[in-house]
């Protein structure tokens, strides 16, 4: 099989983004912000084939996963965008066929202090639960991309996002390229220099993709989300399969990952329609 490598590229921890409205679509920061988050996109991309990649694949996985500039991509990569993007929204266009997945741009979890733009998937998904532990969307990708037996091998945003990365894929590469002092404040690399390093590290993992195993947490899971208010819980439990575990909690059992992180994604678009303020990834 030749080396083929899935990229996921998010906004939130790309080098040089610390504020809300640098994210989002419509503000005069936002055309600037795409730029560079498409540069970083393009260090990964360099970084897979400087370790003889054949093919990589990138996942445009933020807001409305329309944020990556195709003509300023490198040309050597596919990209998968669009929205709502089905059937697994950061990660579609996984499959086994990669030898490892790289995550570009990625945040920590909801309510991580000292963590820039800290959010799970949605603004009013205040905590997010599998069997008992917070999970962010770097433990949920990954998961998802074990089911295809596909194994993460770098993870590059903030320095909260690594740490919480590591807690769970003890042997990913990292590179964090910012420090959060606030939710909407921090001190971050140069885009230049953060880019030279995640060209490197990203070779480096690739390189030795054979040596990963994939991270296959065993079932049966029960997701657990702690919403913003009782109207998203009572959208939310329009989902079949989920209980009202709590006033402003959900809860939802499966033997089958890719089915809980499907439900995941439902309960995340029925969230949005009674918070519609609210930002999502």
């Amino acid at each position: 099989m030749s080396l083929s490598v899935f990229i996921s590229v998010d906004m939130e921890g790309i080098a040089g983004i610390t504020t809300l409205r640098q994210t989002m679509r419509a503000t005069d920061d936002y055309p600037w912000a795409r730029e560079i988050m498409t540069e970083e996109a393009n260090a990964a991309i360099a970084g897979a084939f400087d370790a003889s990649a054949r093919k990589v694949v990138v996942s445009d996985s933020h807001g409305d996963m329309g944020n990556l500039l195709p003509h300023k991509l490198d040309q050597r990569a596919d990209l998968v965008q669009g929205s709502p993007k089905v059937p697994y929204s950061m990660m579609t266009g996984i499959d086994e066929n990669f030898a490892c997945a790289a995550f570009i741009g990625y945040h920590a979890g909801a309510g991580t202090p000292d963590a820039i733009l800290a959010h799970t998937y949605a603004g009013f998904i205040t905590d997010l639960r599998v069997n008992g532990d917070p999970w962010n969307e770097t433990h949920l990708n990954a998961a998802l991309a074990g089911t295809f037996g596909v194994p993460v091998a770098f993870v590059a945003g903030d320095r909260a996002c690594c740490d919480q990365a590591k807690e769970r894929l003890p042997w990913v590469k990292t590179v964090a390229v910012k420090e959060g002092l606030g939710d909407r404040v921090g001190r971050s690399q140069s885009p230049t220099k953060a880019r030279a390093a995640i060209r490197g590290l990203i070779r480096d993992a690739v390189k030795n993709a054979e040596r990963l195993e994939a991270w296959t947490p065993k079932g049966p899971y029960t997701l657990e989300l702690d919403l913003i208010d009782t109207a998203v819980a009572d959208l939310c439990t329009l989902c079949p399969g989920t209980e009202r575990s709590g006033p402003r909690t959900v809860a939802f059992e499966t033997d089958d990952f890719r089915v809980l992180y499907r439900c995941m994604l439902t309960l995340m678009h029925l969230g949005r329609s009674a918070a519609p303020s609210s930002k999502v990834d």
